[in-house]
C-alpha cells in the first residue's frame, strides 16, 4: 500500500497534550530508535482531540525536531497529516505534523514549537 499523505483540517479542534514528547521507537523489544529519511530522532506525543460537539479521541502524532511542549498546553499543529497503513491484516491511521505552535500564536510565533515555519 502506497502511503498518501492526508491533510487534517484541525480548525474546528481543541487540541490538548496530554503526554510530552518521547523518541518514537522501531521495536520495544530492541529499544531502537525510529529516525525520517534524513535521519533525525522522530518524537511521539500524545494529544486529546475534541471537536465542537464535545467529542474527544486521544490522539498520537509523530513529528521532528523534538518539540518544547509540556502537558496541559493546548496547541494547534501544523501541515498536520494521516496515513494510512495496513500490517498483518490490521490498519490504522499514523499522524504526524511539521511543527507545533501555541494558541493564539500568530503563524510566524513557532519558536521553541518544533521546526521554523
Amino acid at each position: 500500500m502506497r502511503a498518501i499523505p492526508i491533510p487534517v483540517d484541525v480548525t474546528k479542534l481543541q487540541i490538548t497534550c496530554v503526554k510530552a514528547a518521547k523518541p518514537r521507537l522501531v521495536s520495544k523489544d530492541t529499544g531502537e530508535i525510529k529516525r525520517d529519511k534524513d535521519g533525525n530522532v522522530m518524537y511521539e506525543l500524545t494529544f486529546l482531540f475534541e471537536d465542537e460537539l464535545g467529542r474527544m479521541e486521544l490522539v498520537k502524532v509523530t513529528t521532528t525536531p523534538e518539540p518544547q511542549i509540556t502537558p496541559g498546553e493546548e496547541v494547534v499543529p501544523v501541515d498536520l497529516v494521516g496515513y494510512v497503513w495496513e500490517q498483518g491484516g490490521r490498519w490504522g491511521i499514523a499522524y504526524r505534523a511539521a511543527s507545533f505552535r501555541p494558541v493564539g500564536a500568530s503563524l510566524s510565533t513557532s519558536a521553541g514549537m518544533g521546526a521554523d515555519l
